[in-house]
């Protein structure tokens, strides 16, 4: 999958350091603007701790800008209070969106080929700061961020980390920040860095004006550790009737016969299998269902986590992804390749074979039908695949 953002990020950030800055001006507002941003949170049904406020560094309660209105049905529900976000904003705060990918459909593109591209689930965070306003106060992640400057402008700090490869569940507390200051400075428009986990930073605007705003997004990548293989050995060893069984009533050589059999086990399955099957085994997120009744889509697209496996062999090609295994005649290489490509791909001119495997795709949930709305996280951002009608042959 070839996305413009995706392609953007790694020219500017080059893997030489930490920072870079998308070298298309018109970028950066393409998947978010503020309105945008606001228009998003007016049309769902919130709570906290997605949607969440700050002023002055400080949380703020969410009974100030989160209201439950009761349908006529009697049904409450949580949404934004419109009125009281404005007042935050006006009066110098912050309003973050968590998981904004969810509600958008090209952030969700976004997000979905940031996955293939690193190998990990990537999910998106929204931060539209007012006037002179102080951001989080100094703190680290326990998951690796590339933050975008989408308009306006912020200050950081980014220090080094004080524990190495610090965790959410770790064996000691990590309260404790850096002396190290790696960078400190004002990302503006267009700007991006890369905060690896562990690494200590804050954002704040104070200094910046009260007439100005900064919206950024963050790009969320969760990475296994060794700990999250030692965990999936754990699970796969309760298969195993010898590891069911009591510690306790167990002598001294059935100690041994397990030992020996998490070794095995471990051996059996290394970090790079247990990757490549997470991967594979990994379920899409929502996405539209195949509904025959609606008739046949105009276009599909894949929605797997990660890139699926196409291999050949023999006159049969298999596919694994999104929690699925099929096996396809050879014939329809070309056509999986094109069609789970992660590109919007449009059958007006298909063939009856490829529109009738891109039925079995969306069956499968590899594939979802293409709307007007879900096709417009990829416009200008992902080159469409439109097959050509084939001439009608002369007698």
């Amino acid at each position: 999958m070839e996305h413009r953002l995706v392609t953007h990020i790694e020219k500017a950030l080059g893997w030489d350091g930490p920072r870079g800055r998308l070298t298309d001006p018109e970028l950066p507002a393409r998947p978010l603007t503020p309105h945008k941003l606001l228009n998003l949170i007016k049309r769902r049904h919130l709570a906290n701790p997605q949607l969440r406020c700050y002023a002055q560094g400080d949380e703020i309660h969410p009974s100030t800008f989160l209201s439950t209105n009761v349908n006529r049905r009697r049904q409450a529900v949580s949404q934004a209070d419109m009125a009281a976000l404005g007042r935050i904003l006006n009066e110098g705060g912050t309003v973050v969106l968590d998981h904004v990918d969810f509600f958008d459909p090209t952030l969700e593109v976004a997000c979905r080929a940031l996955g293939w591209w690193s190998g990990e689930l990537t999910s998106a965070n929204a931060y539209l700061a007012v006037g002179e306003t102080d951001g989080f106060h100094l703190h680290w992640d326990d998951h690796e961020v590339i933050a975008v400057q989408i308009s306006g402008e912020k200050s950081w700090e980014v220090r080094g980390p004080s524990r190495p490869a610090p965790m959410y569940r770790d064996a000691e507390r990590n309260r404790t920040p850096s002396e190290e200051v790696l960078w400190k400075g004002t990302m503006q428009a267009g700007d991006l860095m890369h905060i690896p986990r562990g690494f200590w930073h804050t954002a704040t605007r104070l200094g910046s004006g009260s007439s100005g705003h900064s919206l950024h997004v963050t790009f969320g990548f969760t990475r296994r550790t060794g700990v999250t293989w030692a965990n999936f050995l754990a699970d796969a060893a309760r298969a195993d009737e010898a590891f069911r069984q009591n510690l306790e009533s167990a002598e001294g050589a059935a100690h041994n016969v397990l030992a020996d059999k998490l070794s095995a086990l471990a051996a059996g399955y290394s970090p790079e299998r247990y990757l490549d099957e997470l991967r594979s085994s990994t379920p899409p997120a929502r996405h539209l269902p195949h509904v025959a009744a609606l008739g046949r889509p105009d276009g599909v697209a894949a929605v797997t986590e990660f890139a699926p496996s196409i291999v050949r062999s023999g006159d049969r090609v298999q596919v694994c992804g999104g929690a699925k295994r099929l096996t396809f005649h050879e014939r329809a290489e070309p056509s999986l390749r094109t069609l789970l490509s992660c590109h919007p791909v449009y059958l007006d001119g298909a063939t009856d074979d490829i529109t009738t495997l891109a039925d079995l795709l969306i069956t499968e949930g590899l594939c979802e039908p293409l709307t007007e709305e879900s096709s417009s996280g990829y416009t200008d951002l992902v080159t469409p695949v439109t097959y050509s009608k084939q001439p009608p042959t002369s007698a």
